[in-house]
């Protein structure tokens, strides 16, 4: 295969079950320009684990895409607003607006606070599947899950998710296929999602809650306050970041166990591993394959190779966690891996800062499903997969048990209502 073909590859639906051959046929090159991509014109892909981590820390990259040449700076159309697509030092001030409320070190406990709540809401979609024999795992607990949690994490009324529903699909749908067409869809389904927003920050600082949302709106800290632009931005990204990687690593998780029956039986008698598979379906299967909103500031030598100023930069998460040269046996799932630096979650100052709410999410839901399916195996071997290779998940899963396990009803509201609007709806 011609080097100049893999990202086309990759890119193509017809792999999205099993990218991996291609992520290591792109590791041949570490660093090469692909004709290919998410970005009209191609891009640079960086693919070895030591190439990416570097870049990550680089001051000389920069997530502001008004800086790239290559575009004429249009990239910047994706989430105008949002701390993540700029650069220090206004995309530190920002993100250390938006950590205030949301943990360390303002809230160092926020997200174990929310735990009891979120193993609630996780029993109360298993109970519903109880006298079930088959049903579709995405839709009916990797969605529905995360969801729950961070429209109660912003405030976002419970009679709004449908909404918020159809544009994060949107948004996800069009990841990957960066074309004019999609960046005019998808400013589109912004600018809604962002209006809506608006209205929702003004109807919080009139009747503010506990929610984080009217905690923004409402209290400045030593940085001051985010404008209603900023802020309207931050809650539409962590609506859709908030859930979307997490239905997808939920969704990965029960995939791989399903196909590692032997770990998950040694889920069910020692649920502490969840822990630590957790993190191996990080590096594994990771929710977010390809980084494309980097561009570079000046030329930056790596890897026997010149990158130059001003030109779309992709950097291939999913190839540089099966890196040989980093993991041992890179292509075997194991959670007792050891020194298990995943990129995950990237690194440097744009490290995904909501990764300790989807870790408990992502430990919950497992940890559920494990002691409480009997039986277990999947339907489809592979499941039909999302269309974004960008954020890559499988969109059903469905699954058959013997039984699902009945346990003491656990305190707090149930989570009917949700499980009764996801029923006959396929997940994007």
């Amino acid at each position: 295969m011609e080097q100049k073909s893999i990202l086309r590859s990759i890119f193509d639906p017809a792999n999205r079950a099993n990218p991996y051959p291609l992520f290591a046929e792109l590791r041949r090159t570490p660093v090469c320009w692909q004709e290919d991509g998410p970005h009209e014109g191609g891009s640079w892909v960086v693919s070895t684990y030591r190439e990416i981590v570097s870049l990550l820390h680089d001051p000389r990259v920069s997530s502001d895409l008004r800086n790239c040449e290559q575009t004429g700076g249009d990239g910047m159309a994706l989430e105008p607003f949002t701390f993540i697509r700029l650069d220090p030092p206004e995309h530190d001030r920002l993100r250390r607006l938006a950590m205030r409320h949301f943990g360390p070190p303002e809230r160092p406990a926020f997200v174990e606070e929310l735990r009891p709540q979120m193993e609630r809401i996780a029993a109360s979609l298993v109970d519903a599947l109880v006298g079930e024999r088959s049903f579709d795992v995405v839709a009916r607990v990797a969605y529905a899950l995360p969801v729950q949690v961070i429209c109660a994490v912003l405030g976002v009324p419970p009679e709004d998710q449908p909404r918020f529903r159809v544009w994060a699909d949107a948004l996800v749908e069009e990841a990957g296929r960066l074309t004019a067409a999609s960046r005019s869809r998808r400013n589109e389904t912004m600018m809604a999602l962002r209006d809506y927003m608006i209205a929702l920050i003004e109807r919080r600082r009139r009747e503010p809650g506990d929610d984080l949302l009217s905690r923004m709106a409402t209290d400045a800290g030593p940085d001051g306050r985010m404008d209603d632009g900023h802020l309207a931005a931050t809650a539409s990204l962590l609506l859709i970041a908030g859930h979307e990687t997490t239905v997808n690593l939920i969704g990965n998780g029960v995939l791989t166990l399903l196909r590692n029956p032997g770990v998950l039986d040694r889920l069910r008698r020692e649920p502490a591993l969840v822990v630590s598979t957790v993190e191996e379906l990080l590096r594994y299967e990771p929710p977010v394959q390809l980084l494309s909103n980097r561009t570079t500031l000046e030329p930056i030598e790596i890897a026997d190779t010149t990158i130059p100023r001003g030109v779309v930069l992709t950097l291939a998460l999913a190839a540089g966690n099966r890196d040989p040269a980093k993991f041992v046996d890179p292509d075997r799932f194991d959670p007792a891996r050891r020194d298990n630096a995943h990129l995950g979650f990237g690194s440097g100052i744009h490290y995904c800062f909501g990764a300790p709410l989807a870790r408990v999410e992502a430990q919950i839901a497992l940890r559920e499903l494990a002691r409480r399916l009997e039986r277990p195996r999947l339907v489809v071997d592979p499941p039909p997969y999302r269309s974004s290779p960008m954020l890559r998940g499988p969109r059903e899963l469905r699954v058959e048990v013997d039984e699902v396990r009945r346990v003491e009803a656990p305190p707090g509201p149930s989570a009917t209502s949700v499980v009764g609007a996801m029923e006959g709806r396929p997940h994007p």
